[in-house]
């Protein structure tokens, strides 16, 4: 029997042997069911497609109030978006640690109620309490709901061998950001003013919702995106790999061709993390019908979204393929984010002089 990781998501072995053959009542509505890798649900609902997804509120104070809701509602909304429909509902359970004040409530509130304005996201209904043994940084839950027609949404089982793979941002993008904007004082120390403020401006890149509605706007299915997956914990590597793995295909991916933001080399290895596999939020992986990836990628651009096409998916039996150095080797998942080790010792360690 597998292991429950010692910290972080469960591993795929995890899923499929407790989680996945307990699934509530069978029903045909159901169009796409949990799948490892796979970061939203769709039924069938009259002549629409809902696709629904939920994570926890994280609520992280040493960010600022205001940075902290702004990056909780965005990955509510991130992984909303994979499915290429739009967001339109949200609800939200609020279980406030004791600690939070009705000031600093207020702050977080209006925020996340900006936030949905601009995404236009209704908040319909929720739960708001304090309560005894509740915690930052993970104070209640959340689900996020598009609706749209049901030749619009899109899901790994869609992706066929011949796809072209492309990766928006880079690596680390939410590893970055979170040590920037942690560690300002450290980071101006050891690497100078300007790139302690560059490196701390990753922390509003923390977001897919921009990148996956842009890229859907080009095509969905046999005229443009098939799949998409927001490269959350275990980074690049653990979403390439899951990504495939949800559609029962192989992949070959070229590192190199991968796209790097400024200070993401530096920070992780001042921390000693390898960011592709560290925790990436607003990393988005796209799999494309081959004569529309080059289009994708354009409009990306025009809206100031790097990206780059770094493979391509494959049959199965090819396996999953990495290539480094103009040498090939296995792709493995990396079931464990080497990021989460490296933060709480950095706040062991850092605390004291960023206050």
């Amino acid at each position: 029997m597998s292991e429950i990781p010692e910290i972080g998501k469960i591993s795929p072995e995890i899923f499929n042997e407790l989680i996945f053959p307990r699934l509530g009542a069978r029903s045909e509505k159901v169009l796409v069911g949990p799948q490892h890798g796979v970061d939203v649900g769709i039924v069938e609902i009259g002549d629409k497609a809902v696709a629904l997804t939920t994570d926890p509120v994280f609520i992280v104070p040493e960010y600022g109030w205001e940075r902290a809701a702004w990056f909780a509602i965005h990955i509510l909304a991130s992984d909303a978006v994979t499915s290429g429909l739009k967001p339109c509902f949200m609800a939200i359970d609020l279980n406030l640690p004791m600690e939070m004040t009705k000031e600093q409530l207020e702050i977080v509130w209006d925020r996340m109620h900006r936030e949905c304005q601009k995404l236009g996201v209704s908040i319909v209904c929720g739960h708001t309490a304090r309560y005894e043994n509740c915690h930052y940084p993970m104070v209640g839950g959340a689900t996020v709901i598009s609706v749209g027609e049901k030749d619009e949404y899109v899901t790994p089982k869609m992706a066929k061998s011949g796809d072209k793979i492309i990766i928006t941002k880079g690596p680390a993008i939410e590893a970055t950001g979170i040590f920037a904007t942690m560690f300002p004082k450290l980071m101006e120390r050891e690497f100078g003013p300007s790139f302690s403020q560059k490196a701390q401006e990753i922390f509003y890149q923390m977001s897919v919702v921009e990148d996956a509605l842009t890229a859907v706007g080009v095509g969905v299915r046999d005229d443009g995106v098939t799949a998409m997956h927001d490269a959350t914990e275990c980074g690049i590597w653990g979403g390439l790999y899951e990504i495939a793995q949800a559609a029962g295909l192989g992949v070959r991916v070229e590192k190199g061709r991968i796209v790097v933001e400024d200070c993401v080399r530096e920070i992780c290895q001042y921390f000693g993390i390898d960011p592709y596999a560290s925790i990436s939020e607003g990393t988005l992986i796209i799999t494309c019908r081959q004569h529309k990836a080059q289009e994708v990628v354009e409009a990306l651009s025009r809206k100031g979204i790097a990206s780059s096409v770094v493979g391509e998916l494959t049959n199965l039996g090819h396996g999953m393929i990495l290539i480094e150095g103009g040498k090939e080797r296995k792709l493995e998942h990396p079931l464990v984010d080497p990021f989460w080790r490296a933060f709480y010792d950095a706040l062991e360690k850092y605390a004291s002089m960023e206050r």
